[in-house]
């Protein structure tokens, strides 16, 4: 619970060449012993001798630390982001001007350091560094900066040691007992005599770690949900624990928050999960996987109001259960609510139709990308909170065409670029604790998507500063897969790890040596390279990379593909057909020109067998090459399998497969509402960064009008289709932002009408065309 403060913010800067700090602070905790799930809360307080111009503050901590200013707390949540500190430590910029006054002032931080060898963050040491620069309007300057100065609270509200909430360890327990901090203790002029020590030298020296402004930005709150209060649960008579149990009617990223009359010594107990159990209290579980430790707890210091919330990492869950409150809470009346928040990137995209089904679709894929962005991107927000690359090359698809995710996905390929081992290969997920025998991992098809999610953020943007920055690292992925190319077929055998040609829970056979998949992905990642090799200047590279992919065309063709049969088997002794496997192949141009339309008209006509992974390359494969009916039909399909499915059972968020078994808010199962604003509305790029566009509309007759909103470098597109009264004809609306050349390419009745648009000030272009 922090002090009110005066009303006015600091703003978060990013972006700006003046933030390349020259770090002279130090590193410090509480101690010089390292614990897991440590806490140290920090003060200093600071004499401004003048009027102020300008003030800007630095901060960095390992894990996060939630910093303020005479009591206001300063930017989002979950800060830093997490990185391999050894590679690159980000820090946060603020620009304080507005908050340091004349006169003292104090400057608070409470740090979190997690250890415990989590899945999705890097151990290395505890520590906090800032520092404050100040400029007065006499032109003076001060540079106030950590060290062993600055004093540490002895008894912390946090508990030191708390368990973890997950088995992969990626967030502790928070047990905050609010009569341990006093409310005064974050403004200047508080004294209380021997309730602080002095601050230590963190184990970390001022140049070990790399420093770097972080460039995503922060956690933000979105919405504040007020819960519905469910009937009490059937408990024991002898149960002196008053299950209250409230319901946020969907799966939301966040915490929960508490705002109740406070009564000294109650400790509430917050239990989060996406289910109840059968007498309607909240299971005892992460998604799939058991947890008796999906908890927080708050010990209540006794004050009118008091409100809380545990925001030193993100959840994710449906259900809130209170616990140990002793007085009935009344619902919807704000004393249980919780906190949607997400990575706050800007949210542009749009999709709406005349099928309320395909906008719940939309919206629950919306929903799920928000729940799966936090401080980076990750899987899923519960149980693993992890970033994958062949996970953000899917999430990528949404994120790219709704969201300003630039950055956010260069960070995903920074951190695994810090991650890459010597040999050129990746572990399953980064940042991790790779050394730990539970995270010692590889998935060799999923370091292939490294390539291919870089070209993917290339062509979203439009910067070929992302190829300059992330090439290398693609190029000596690339080498490894080409160090092991079998010797007499040419191709890529089964590698150290997991190998994966769909998921989850798929249908190809693996028998043999070489995966038809893992080929044709080889294919893809270098061609990447290659074009990426010429555009930044390595023409003879791309040349090489390019000859590579041709020559394992040829032996994949060679030895996978049955001529007779005309379809690609699974593996290199497998007999299956799998229609993932060929979807993947047509996606690719691998299949003979003379066999291509026999192929596409098998995998159009096979029932859906595709998983999440494959069904992206079957739908963009169907939609381009004149099998729009089928590929709709997949999107719009309410039965089993398919997300239609999720939405006829009333999920509000995607689940990871089509089972519901497992995580329900599975950021890679979002491109659904990608394809709907590309395919259906048919806004299309035609040129890195959108510079060029077309808007080539399929139009259902299930439907009667379409329209998006797609987010692009150059700022929003818009377009839209209807169907005119009595079958008059079809109405097109557009709006082009300066600097994109677009056109507009229609089918009717059997022909195609072309038509260039000119851009204006966000003004709406109308087509009308006559259906006849």
């Amino acid at each position: 619970m922090s002090a009110k403060g005066s009303g006015r913010q600091a703003e978060e800067i990013r972006h700006r060449s003046d933030l390349n700090v020259e770090w002279e602070a130090d590193w410090i905790w509480r101690s010089r012993r390292v614990r897991v799930n440590d806490f140290a809360y920090f003060r200093k307080e600071i004499l401004a001798k003048g009027k102020v111009a300008s003030a800007r503050l630095f901060y960095s901590a390992h894990n996060v630390a939630k910093v303020y200013l005479n009591g206001v707390k300063l930017g989002g949540y979950v800060s830093p982001a997490p990185t391999n500190p050894l590679k690159r430590k980000a820090y946060m910029a603020y620009d304080v001007s507005a908050l340091l006054t004349e006169g003292s002032n104090c400057i608070t931080a409470d740090a979190h350091y997690l250890g415990g060898s989590g899945q999705n963050y890097y151990n290395a040491l505890p520590g906090l560094r800032l520092q404050l620069h100040v400029v007065y309007e006499d032109g003076s300057e001060t540079v106030v900066k950590s060290d062993s100065s600055w004093q540490v609270l002895k008894e912390m509200p946090h508990a030191v040691g708390t368990p973890y909430q997950q088995n992969r360890r990626v967030s502790a327990i928070e047990d905050y007992d609010a009569r341990k901090l006093d409310p005064n203790w974050r403004l200047a002029g508080w004294r209380k005599n021997g309730a602080t020590t002095r601050a230590k030298l963190a184990k970390i020296g001022r140049k070990d770690w790399p420093m770097s402004v972080q460039r995503i930005p922060e956690g933000a709150i979105e919405e504040v949900i007020a819960c519905a209060k469910l009937p009490q649960p059937a408990v024991n008579d002898e149960s002196r624990e008053r299950p209250q149990v409230f319901d946020t009617g969907r799966i939301v990223s966040g915490w929960p928050r508490i705002s109740l009359k406070g009564i000294a010594g109650a400790k509430i107990r917050l239990r989060m999960s996406e289910d109840l159990d059968e007498n309607g209290r909240v299971k005892h579980n992460v998604t799939n996987e058991h947890s008796d430790y999906y908890y927080d707890e708050y010990t209540m210091r006794g004050d009118e109001v008091e409100t809380w919330q545990p925001d030193f990492s993100f959840k994710a869950f449906r259900y809130v259960e209170v616990t140990g409150y002793p007085e009935e809470i009344e619902p919807n009346n704000g004393g249980v609510s919780v906190c949607l928040a997400y990575t706050n990137m800007n949210y542009a995209g749009s999709f709406n139709c005349s099928d309320p089904h395909l906008n719940a679709l939309y919206d629950a894929c919306i929903r799920t990308q928000k729940n799966n962005t936090l401080g980076q991107t990750v899987d899923c927000p519960h149980r693993e909170q992890a970033q994958y690359t062949a996970d953000t090359d899917l999430q990528a698809e949404s994120l790219l065409y709704n969201f300003d995710a630039i950055d956010v996905l260069e960070k995903t390929l920074g951190d695994f670029t810090d991650a890459q081992m010597a040999d050129g290969t990746f572990p399953f997920v980064a940042p991790i604790n790779y050394e730990h025998a539970d995270f010692n991992l590889q998935i060799p098809e999923w370091d292939l998507h490294y390539a291919t999610l870089m070209w993917k953020v290339y062509e979203a943007s439009g910067s070929v500063s992302v190829l300059e920055t992330h090439y290398e690292t693609a190029r000596r992925m690339a080498d490894y897969f080409i160090g092991i190319l079998d010797p007499v077929s040419g191709m890529v055998p089964l590698d150290k790890g997991w190998n994966i040609s769909d998921w989850p829970y798929p249908s190809v056979e693996h028998k043999g040596q070489f995966l038809t998949v893992q080929q044709v992905k080889f294919v893809l990642a270098l061609r990447a390279v290659s074009q990426a090799a010429g555009l930044i200047g390595r023409a003879e590279e791309g040349e090489k990379y390019q000859a590579y992919a041709e020559r394992l065309s040829v032996r994949i063709v060679e030895q996978l593909y049955d001529a007779e049969k005309k379809r690609f088997r699974d593996s290199s002794e497998s007999e299956a057909t799998h229609q993932g496997v060929n979807a993947i192949a047509l996606y690719a141009e691998l299949v003979p020109a003379e066999d291509r339309e026999e192929v596409i008209a098998y995998v159009a006509g096979k029932a859906w067998e595709c998983r999440t992974v494959l069904s992206l390359p079957l739908l963009r494969m169907l939609f381009e090459n004149d099998r729009e009916a089928e590929a709709f039909a997949l999107l719009d399909r309410r039965e089993y399998p398919g997300w239609g499915y999720m939405i006829e059972q009333g999920a509000k968020t995607m689940w990871e497969g089509w089972e519901d078994i497992e995580s329900h808010s599975h950021a890679w199962n979002g491109y659904p509402a990608r394809l709907l604003q590309e395919y259906v509305v048919g806004i299309r790029s035609e040129a890195p960064g959108f510079s060029k566009a077309v808007i080539r509309p399929y139009m259902p007759e299930s439907l009667s009008f379409a329209e998006a909103e797609v987010w692009t470098p150059l700022g929003t597109i818009y377009a839209g289709w209807e169907r005119l009264a009595d079958g008059a004809g079809i109405r097109i609306r557009a709006r082009i932002p300066a600097g994109m050349e677009a056109r507009v390419s229609l089918k009717l009745a059997g022909r195609t009408m072309e038509r260039n648009l000119i851009t204006g000030d966000n003004e709406i272009i109308e087509i009308i065309e006559s259906a006849t």
